[in-house]
């Protein structure tokens, strides 16, 4: 049974009144359903999966965290203040029940000085960039200095990948153990962590127990009553077709996320050496008709690599080929090909993960493409290939976060030096007027460089049975599985 059987099998007759009589959410332990494979869950390194990252924020704790609503929350440190010209944030450490699970200043230092030198060579690391240093100070105080202001520094401090070892042990509320296909996540008393202690804690939360499964699984295990919530969801799972809308009403989440959703050109030899034939592929794309093939409630489709909706978005960069109708855009993308391909056809890979929303994604970029010349072959998602699919949240709503994911640095096969300088610049530019500039300037050299094609936002949906106390839907999509685990009242 696909998604969509799934689903149109959710409504029939008196199916929502059984379900909302026998759910799970009264046991000792709450089902989980995460789309992911078993190897997702998997907290060792820094670039972890959707999956990894819920884990390890469940065991690990940075000096903040993210709450169900994707607010910045208390968690190592119980308070902060950021001084008047935003160049130092300083953090007092929350208090140890008698020494135990203490933390101090030292230690902490140490520990976010280590997890920020584990992160080197990727993109978060470039977005970290500006903490010049970490001191320690009387007791437990910790002060965060900084090269230029971060007004986003304590969203990236939530991100799980911050979260601080000591002794290379993590304090998060639960510990964590592998299960046949999945992984339980048991809670902790509040004293082994370093809390006050709590007579009724066993009555206040329950363990969760985590099941990677692909989208179809999931969706039949949350119409089987198997579990009361579905995470993890993505395009490549959507079951695309207007008539999912009716379901969405009643069981379906979207977040509203923004990032980076669009094709990565995986290298810069062979039939894609060239910034003009990339672009070709890029004007060649119906974004309209592949946002009425998805059918996703508020999808929008974009050809800029920054959406408009950014904070600071350059105002004066517009969408691609605006005035420009499908026809004529094909015709001159077929005229480049023929001009620098002997017979003016070319054969290219496209890296994609399975599912029925990735299905449609490939029908229509195999459609689209066909029309200029070039032959589309789907590979799996870790396969060699030309093209690949990026499907990636943003950690924080700025234009540094989307220029910092395409950056050299970040370890792009292909990707603009002439952008990251800029951006670069960007970021050390303390006049709001020359850093719009500059940073305009960084995302006209990217788009020309075309090593990466957008096509709209990232998709992000869960599965709720209602009530689900802990879930919110939220521009992060990110759901923390501490809220999750308490028992309703």
């Amino acid at each position: 049974m696909n998604f969509r059987q799934v689903l149109h099998a959710l409504i029939a007759a008196g199916t929502l009144t059984a379900m909302a009589a026998c759910t799970p959410s009264d046991s000792d332990e709450i089902p989980v359903a995460v789309i992911a494979d078993p190897a997702d869950l998997s907290v060792s390194g820094v670039r972890l999966s959707d999956a990894g990252r819920m884990v390890r924020a469940a065991t690990s704790e940075g000096l903040v965290a993210f709450d169900a609503e994707g607010r910045v929350v208390p968690a190592l440190a119980d308070r902060w203040i950021v001084t008047d010209d935003g160049m130092s944030y300083i953090f007092r450490l929350r208090e140890g029940s008698d020494g135990v699970g203490a933390i101090s200043g030292e230690r902490a230092r140490d520990a976010l000085r280590q997890a920020l030198a584990s992160l080197r060579g990727t993109a978060l690391a470039l977005d970290l960039d500006g903490i010049s240093d970490v001191r320690a100070m009387t007791g437990r105080v910790l002060e965060l200095r900084l090269s230029h202001p971060m007004p986003d520094l304590l969203d990236l401090l939530a991100q799980p990948e911050m979260a601080l070892l000591d002794r290379g042990k993590g304090s998060g509320e639960f510990q964590y153990r592998r299960t046949k296909g999945g992984g339980l996540l048991k809670p902790l008393p509040p004293e082994s962590r370093g809390l006050p202690e709590d007579p009724k804690w066993e009555g206040s939360v329950r363990s969760v127990l985590l099941k990677p499964l692909s989208g179809d699984k999931a969706t039949k295990a949350f119409a089987d009553k198997d579990t009361d919530l579905v995470l993890g969801g993505t395009l490549a799972d959507y079951a695309a077709g207007r008539s999912v809308s009716g379901i969405s009403q009643r069981f379906l989440r979207i977040d509203p996320v923004t990032g980076l959703f669009g094709l990565a050109v995986t290298g810069g030899e062979g039939p894609l050496d060239k910034p003009e034939l990339r672009e070709a592929l890029a004007m060649a794309i119906d974004r309209d008709a592949l946002a009425a093939d998805l059918a996703v409630p508020g999808w929008l489709p974009t050809s800029r690599i920054i959406p408009a909706g950014v904070a600071d978005a350059a105002q004066g960069i517009g969408e691609r080929w605006a005035n420009i109708d499908m026809e004529t855009r094909r015709a001159t993308a077929s005229q480049r090909l023929s001009r620098a391909v002997k017979g003016g056809k070319i054969d290219l890979r496209l890296a994609l993960p399975a599912g029925s929303g990735a299905d449609v994604l490939f029908a229509r970029l195999q459609a689209d493409l066909g029309a200029i010349g070039v032959t589309l072959r789907r590979v799996g998602q870790d396969a060699p290939a030309d093209l690949r699919l990026v499907d990636s949240v943003a950690r924080y709503s700025r234009a540094d976060w989307f220029l910092n994911q395409l950056a050299c640095a970040a370890g792009r096969p292909l990707c603009s030096v002439a952008a990251d300088l800029r951006a670069a610049d960007a970021r050390a530019q303390a006049d709001p007027a020359k850093r719009a500039e500059l940073l305009s300037e960084a995302e006209a050299q990217l788009t020309l460089a075309n090593t990466y094609i957008p096509l709209g936002s990232p998709i992000r949906w869960s599965l709720v049975r209602d009530p689900q106390p802990g879930f919110a839907i939220n521009a992060r999509g990110y759901h923390p599985l501490s809220p999750i685990a308490r028992r309703p009242k």
